[in-house]
Order: C-alpha cells, then structure tokens, then sequence
C-alpha cells in the first residue's frame, strides 16, 4: 500500500501551489459570509420579542423556511447558523469538488497525469493528494468560522465549523467517485453539480413539509444533516458520524475504482461520434461542447426564478415593520416599496451567480487550449477569431438567455409585474458581461492568469451578497460592475450607466480578442 501512495507528499505541495489563489480567495469569502452574519443579525433582531416573532414567521412560512431551514433557538450563533449554514455548506462542496476534479480527471484528460505517472508516484498518489487538497481547505474554513463564531458560544461553533467542513468533504469524495466513472473534466463536474442540486432540492422539500427537519427527505440530504446537527442549539454531535460515514465510505470506493482502471479510462466511456462529422463551423463545436452547461444553468435559473418569485409575499410578511430589515432590503434592491426592493434583491443575487456561468464558460478557452484540443481545429480552415467567437457567443448569449428565463420564473413564482421584473432581470445582463469581458481580458493578454477571473468574480459576488448587510462604504460597492445598474422593478431606468457598462464590456472583449490574435498558443 506504501508503494502505491509514492509521491504525495510532492504532489499535494505542487496541488496546494496551484491552488494558492483559488482556495484562499473561496474560503475568504465563505468565511466573510458567515462571520459577518451575528452583527447583522444583532441589528435586525435585536430584541427578544422580535426575535420570538422571527421563530414563530418561520415556523409558518413554508417558502422562506424551504430556502434557508427552520430556526432551533433565538440566540445570535443559532439565528446565524440557520440564516447561512446551507450556503456556506453549498459554497464549501463547490470549491471541494473543484479542486479534486482538477487534480484527478483534468490532470489525465490533459495528459500531465500520464507524464507525472512515469516517475515514482504510486497509483493513488494523485487521487489522494487531491483529496488532501480539498481537506486542507475545508479545514481552512472550518478553523477561521470556528474561531470567528467562538463569541457566540464555543460548542456551537465547533459543531458548525466541522459540519461545514464535513458537508465539503462529502462532496470532495464524491467527486473523487465520478471522476473514476467518467472520462471528461467537464462531465465529472457537471455530475457532481447534479449531486449538490439534488441535495439541496431534498433539503428544499423536507423542509417546506416540516419545520423542526424531521422530514425524510432533509435527512436524505448532507445539506440537511448540517441543519440537524443544530449548533447553538442543543447540539446533536452524533449528527457528525453521518459526515464521518459518508466520507469514509465513498473514499474507499473511489479508491477501490481508481486501483481497477488505467489512466485516462474510466467506467463510463464516452460514447463515440458518428462516422461522418456533423459540425461544420466553430460556432456548431462550441454549441455541441458547452450545451449540457447552457441546459444545466438555464433549468437552475429558471427554477430559482420560480423560488424567489413564490416567497416574494412571504418576504414582506416576514420583515414586517423591522426597520432595519427593510433598509438591508432597500440597499440591496433600491428605495422603492418593500416586494419591489425584496424582488430587486433578488433579480441581482442571481445576477451575481450569472457571472459565475460566463466566466466558466469563457474559460473553456482556455481548456481547450491547455488540453491541445484547439490546435486541431485551427490547423484546418478555422482562424483564431472565429474559433473564439464560437464560444464567446455561447458564453454570453448564454448568460442572457438564463437571465431570461430567471424572469420567466418569477412570472410564474409571483404572476404580478411580469413585464418589470422580466427586464430587470436582462438589466443584469450588462454587468454580467463586464465580468465576461474581464475574463476574455486575461484569456487573450494574460493567459496563465486567466483563472484569475475567478477571483474578479468571487470578489464581485462577496461585494454584491455581503456589502449591504455590512453597510459597506459605497466606495467599495462602487467597485462591482452591479452596483451601477438601476434597481428595478420600483426604480427608475437609467440608461446612461447601461451603456457606459456595455460599451466598458465591448472594449474589454476586443482587447482580449487583440491579444489572441497576437499571442502564441500554450504547448
């Protein structure tokens, strides 16, 4: 067994190098979203009786409990543990299964793996320093929110910093499964995905039907178990044994897969093409090899849209006369009635995570570039502009369409001012598309940078999602692209920002269009 772990300790530094930008930066504004979360609380219910009234909305409001959980006590660590334990959870297995799929499957679909396997490393060397990776920053997590949450009752942030963690890992090791069954990157991560979608419409539906998780289905869910552990409230330990289990288990299974495979295979072969191609243009390859994600994120937005529009009349219900509650609503969504500001707010939260589509999807450039998969295609008939022009159209005609049909689902979730909140949502479009430029930016110009779009983006997101709860100096909300679109529906339109917006984000893309045209390819 020794043998076959030859080598990790080399590659799990050589991991941890590679991933020294993106594990800091998702654990900063992961940690930053909870930790900042007890004052905020503090302001918004800062007396007993509105505290009690908050307990008693949730526990009779089905909409809202279904998107962040029922509420086990009154106190500040376990209003917070409540408020963002299923998105601090959901954001820890994003980054988790990230980064195992890039040290695992990646590694192999580009070749390096086949390279690194000719020396002394063993034959789960890789797999285990990958899944190291994702330990070190889910413990990362785990240790910075325990530390931050110690004030509000040490127990209670013990329980909550390992549940993060754990929920993290129990999807690292379920990556680290699909990984071994599929033979593309792109396909492990869009599984996996699929996986934390599923857990989270379980936790969504157990927790509509009860309001103490008691449910089955919430119990089905690692998502659920988080919020059954109850941190700051009559703490469940044994709850943890459920994340220790989970772990363990599919661990041993991907390892068991990963001794019974050559690299590059897996369980799961990609089915072949047929025998006479069917693509004739750029723009036909991009579609064929970006249309899964297109169809993935059109059906999450769509019903998200549907979510956030049912719980509009709850929302209002729910903040009531807290003054404070409506004024974070207001900052958010602008200074307009109460649903208007709640329906703002939202139309820009999925805003937020639209730039997180365009920027993945810009990004396939670059894999595709790395992987030598481009060079084929430009060998032929194909020059660099219409190659990338293919999938940019793709990229951000992409972020348009599921910001569509985000509005389409509010239509349904409220059926009231369908055309208004329609078209606040395709406002979004023009700052989602400055991210996208900034992303093609660094594609063309700086190519070994270009994963720092990320970044951008996680910033911009920590900006958009944190920066009202904190009262942010408008300087620093200035800095996202978001801020300076006219919150609709209830404000007023204002085209001058969105064409300043547009035209930064045309001349962003053809900076980066210049710098393809004048750069070698990577080898």
């Amino acid at each position: 067994m020794t043998s076959q772990l030859a080598g990790t300790g080399t590659l799990l530094r050589f991991a941890l190098r590679r991933d020294r930008l993106l594990i800091p930066v998702w654990v900063a504004v992961n940690a930053l979203m909870v930790l900042s979360m007890p004052n905020t609380l503090k302001t918004l219910y800062g007396t007993p009786a509105q505290r009690a009234d908050l307990l008693h909305q949730m526990a009779t409001n089905t909409s809202l409990r279904a998107m962040v959980g029922p509420v086990f006590d009154d106190s500040l660590g376990a209003l917070t543990a409540w408020r963002v334990g299923v998105y601090a959870a959901a954001l820890a297995a994003v980054t988790s299964l990230l980064v195992v799929v890039r040290h695992t499957r990646d590694e192999e679909e580009s070749g390096r793996q086949e390279l690194i396997s000719s020396g002394m490393v063993g034959r789960r060397a890789p797999l285990t320093a990958s899944l190291l990776t994702a330990a070190v920053a889910n413990a990362a997590l785990g240790v910075v929110t325990i530390a931050g949450l110690a004030g509000q009752g040490a127990a209670g942030a013990l329980a909550f910093g390992l549940g993060v963690a754990g929920a993290g890992m129990v999807f690292a090791t379920l990556a680290a499964i699909v990984a071994q069954l599929t033979e593309s990157a792109r396909l492990a991560r869009g599984l996996t995905a699929a996986g934390l979608g599923t857990a989270f419409v379980l936790r969504t539906a157990g927790d509509s039907a009860t309001n103490d998780g008691s449910s089955v289905l919430t119990w089905l869910s690692p998502l659920g178990w988080l919020e059954n552990l109850r941190a700051f409230a009559a703490e469940r330990w044994w709850v943890l044994l459920l994340f220790a289990a989970a772990v363990l288990v599919q661990a041993a299974v991907a390892y068991e897969l990963a001794g019974r495979r050559d690299i590059g295979m897996s369980f799961l072969p990609t089915r072949p093409g047929p025998a006479a191609g069917r693509l004739g243009t750029a723009g036909a390859l991009a579609w064929r090899l970006q249309r899964g994600s297109v169809l993935g994120w059109s059906i999450g937005f769509f019903l998200a849209g549907v979510v956030y529009g049912g719980m509009t009349d709850g929302a209002a219900r729910l903040v009531g006369d807290n003054a404070k509650a409506r004024e974070i609503f207001q900052r958010m969504g602008g200074q307009s009635g109460l649903t208007d500001a709640f329906l703002a707010a939202m139309v820009g939260v999925l805003g937020l995570v639209a730039a997180l589509y365009v920027v993945s999807s810009v990004l396939r450039l670059s894999g595709e570039e790395t992987s030598g998969r481009a060079e084929p295609v430009l060998a032929a008939a194909v020059g660099r502009l219409r190659w990338v022009s293919g999938h940019l159209l793709i990229s951000f005609g992409g972020s348009a369409l599921i910001m569509l049909l985000a509005g389409l689902g509010f239509a349904v979730g409220y059926g009231k001012q369908i055309g208004p909140v329609i078209g606040a949502c395709l406002l979004q479009v023009a700052a989602v598309w400055v991210i996208g430029g900034i992303a093609v930016l660094l594609f063309g110009v700086l190519p070994q940078g270009a994963m720092a779009a990320w970044g951008v983006a996680g910033a911009v997101l920590l900006i958009g999602w944190i920066g009202p709860a904190l009262n942010a100096p408008r300087p620093v909300l200035d800095l996202s692209p978001f801020a300076h679109l006219p919150k609709l529906p209830g404000g007023g339109m204002e085209w001058g920002p969105v064409s300043l917006l547009l035209a930064l984000a045309a001349v962003l893309v053809a900076t980066g269009l210049a710098g393809v045209r004048r750069r070698d390819l990577a080898s």
